[in-house]
């Protein structure tokens, strides 16, 4: 049975972050569109800080105090999303970029430059804020920014490397990452501009900040673009990567794992390699960071681990993943609760680990998850239940805890979701045998009573027909379920209705008034053309002062009340005319003419005072078309009288139509007044109708 994946049901996807450089931007901001005056006066701000970038581009000191100047300012005012459109459109784009490279200088001019790197770093930082938005991306490459920032990567080559450098290096890093967000031709572009080297070997470099830069931009690079991916592996990342998984600073793992994740999407051949590198001890490890993030992450990256091979989904469990990924579930946070969810759901799709999973802990926070507002959080928890229903030894503790009542109740956001309860309830219902089934009517013989209700409960609605008198009569779950109609609770009862009506369904092939019944065995018919026809008539009927020519012959044959009528000690026996008080012509007329014909047609405003007659004279067949017509008149407003006609005429038939009909509506009943009087009344009959219809041999092929 195949259940599609959660990430192709949406599960979030690792993407490369825009770097929004916090630390720099002052906290409480307000963003505010500026327009009118205040827009001219931007623009014209603007203007003239490019005005001054275009004309300062030398290495004279006081042109380089200018340039920085301008970049700064630029810098500043791109921290504000909303004015970047007026930035761009005061055309510091091509000004910025110019100022990426250093003026040009006498060939052999060792000295110490004014500013050196500032101007660079001010302009790559200016860069990677108007790249937030994704309209400028390509503006900003097609300015030639691209080769430049490489270069800037690869100031880290230099022999005496100054604070000012490194800030540069980091810039350029940040910019790269924000340019190429989302962007495929970017990325594309920046492999192609030979950006890919510097950045891995900048994981290498001794200041945390740019390590962590360089991490973010191939995180970006790696996301969604295989020949990215292809090179960072080749330049030979992976083991720095991974040695980054085990730093203590939760920056650094956090862009690690990220990386990781990125590298092994959708790249089987690179998850085999991140593995045999040693990835996923320290992966495993990362679950119980102090940063959520980075755990997050890592189950993510586990769940991608999972898929690859069985020897693997055991390799994670043996390693210790089980434990925290549970911990996990238990979370405040929703999308770290959503991955280890996900990394579980993988885990769980081999045997071993299913038992290993539900023995930690791990079924009710995944069964409370299915009560989630979100739908991948509630997706990827349907399929780690799905995986546990597999096993056997689990079937036990998932009724238990009331798991196949939660399947039932829950309200699932999304088809695929709604699909795998179904397959998981349906993969329940094919273990409930043999040492399940044993171990299941153990619980219900000594367990709690609330343990003892929840098996009931789910074997009414799991077990097969065959096993139905062994676990509802021999073992009491008849009780049980009758038990819950008297509670107190409204859920419980509805809980014992629900269930009696799905064991009445499994039970009978149809429901008793599901089909008309069908006419009698033929027996003496003399025909349409002999009803009311004074013919060889030798007994007349009164009713209502009128004459009704009848045959002795006919009525023998068709009642054991007429039989009596006419061989018994009744006055009856001789009398040529016979008065009819209690009944109407129309009413008499339809009942002779099933006498005569074995049929007739029972409208719905003359079928109780027929089911009476019917009834009166013992007409069992007649009683039954009756009863058949009415019950298809049942509704909330009258079943309770319904039910009083069947008792007051002996309508079995329509007696049991009454309770499925009561069974079925539950849950709408219940807001009635005299609700509880009516089930309290009916259940002794409930009783009697399943203690019938559970004791009969092949229950499930018979009706009522």
């Amino acid at each position: 049975m195949e259940i599609q994946h959660p990430e192709e049901q949406g599960l979030p996807e690792r993407k490369g972050q825009k770097r929004k450089l916090e630390e720099e931007i002052q906290e409480g901001r307000e963003i505010s569109l500026p327009t009118g005056d205040a827009r001219r006066a931007l623009l014209a701000e603007v203007t003239a800080q490019v005005s001054v970038l275009e004309s300062a581009f030398s290495w004279r000191e006081s042109d380089r105090a200018a340039a920085k100047r301008a970049t700064h300012v630029l810098a500043e005012l791109a921290k504000n999303e909303e004015v970047v459109n007026v930035i761009v459109e005061g055309g510091a784009v091509p000004a910025l970029v110019k100022h990426l490279q250093a003026p040009p200088c006498d060939d052999g001019d060792l000295s110490p430059k004014p500013f050196e790197h500032e101007v660079e770093k001010g302009s790559a930082f200016a860069l990677g804020l108007l790249a937030v938005k994704p309209e400028h991306q390509q503006l900003i490459v097609d300015s030639g920014a691209l080769s430049h920032l490489v270069k800037l990567l690869r100031r880290h080559k230099d022999i005496s490397i100054s604070r000012a450098a490194i800030s540069v290096i980091r810039r350029a890093a940040d910019a790269v990452t924000n340019l190429a967000h989302e962007n495929s031709s970017i990325k594309t572009r920046v492999r192609m501009e030979g950006g890919i080297p510097p950045l891995v070997e900048l994981l290498e470099f001794t200041d945390t900040k740019v390590q962590r830069a360089a991490a973010g931009a191939l995180r970006t690079l790696a996301f969604k673009n295989d020949e990215n991916k292809n090179q960072i592996v080749e330049c030979n990342a992976l083991p720095t990567l991974i040695l980054m998984l085990r730093s203590e600073d939760a920056a650094i793992h956090y862009e690690a794992v990220g990386v990781i994740g990125n590298l092994v999407h959708s790249s089987p051949n690179i998850k085999k390699e991140v593995l045999s590198a040693g990835a996923l001890q320290p992966v495993i490890g990362l679950l119980n960071s102090c940063c959520s993030e980075s755990q997050r992450e890592a189950a993510l990256l586990l769940g991608q681990f999972a898929a690859t091979d069985s020897d693997c989904k055991v390799h994670i469990v043996q390693r210790g993943a089980v434990r925290p990924l549970i911990e996990m579930l238990h979370s405040p946070d929703v999308q770290l609760k959503e991955m280890s969810a996900f990394a579980l759901g993988r885990l769980a799709q081999d045997t071993h680990n299913q038992a290993g999973i539900a023995h930690s802990g791990g079924l009710i926070p995944l069964l409370k998850l299915l009560d989630s507002k979100n739908g991948s959080l509630q997706h990827n928890a349907a399929f780690a239940l799905y995986g546990l229903a597999d096993n056997e030894d689990n079937v036990s503790d998932f009724i238990r805890v009331g798991g196949v009542q939660r399947l039932q109740d829950g309200e699932f956001i999304v088809q695929a979701t709604k699909d795998c309860v179904a397959k998981t309830l349906k993969r329940l219902e094919e273990k409930i045998h043999g040492r399940v089934l044993n171990h299941l009517l153990y619980l219900m013989r000594v367990a709690e009573k609330p343990v003892q209700r929840r098996v009931a409960l789910a074997l009414a609605h799991l077990c097969s027909p065959d096993d139905h008198r062994t676990i509802f009569i021999d073992n009491n779950g008849l009780e049980l379920l009758l038990g819950l109609l008297g509670s107190t609770s409204g859920k419980q009862q509805l809980d014992g209705a629900v269930a009696l009506y799905k064991l009445s369904n499994k039970a009978m092939t149809l429901s008793p008034m599901d089909a008309a019944p069908p006419s009698p065995t033929p027996q003496v018919y003399l025909g349409e053309q002999y009803v009311n026809n004074s013919t060889l008539s030798d007994v007349t009927f009164l009713v209502e002062g009128r004459r009704f020519y009848a045959h002795r012959i006919c009525l023998l044959a068709s009642s054991d009340a007429f039989r009596a009528m006419f061989d018994g000690g009744y006055r009856e026996k001789d009398a040529r005319d016979i008065e009819i008080p209690n009944i109407k012509w129309e009413v008499f007329e339809l009942m002779m003419r099933f006498i005569y014909t074995g049929s007739v047609d029972v409208t719905l405003d003359i079928a109780q005072d027929l089911l009476r007659a019917a009834d009166q004279y013992l007409l069992e067949g007649l009683k039954r078309l009756c009863e058949y017509t009415i019950a298809q008149d049942i509704l909330l407003e009258n079943v309770s009288s319904m039910y009083e006609l069947s008792e007051a005429f002996h309508a079995m038939s329509l007696r049991h139509t009454c309770i499925l009909f009561i069974l079925e509506h539950f849950d709408k009943l219940s807001a009635r007044p005299g609700h509880l009087h009516l089930i309290q009344r009916i259940v002794p009959e409930i009783r009697d109708y399943f203690a019938k219809a559970l004791t009969r041999p092949n229950t499930h092929k018979l009706r009522l």
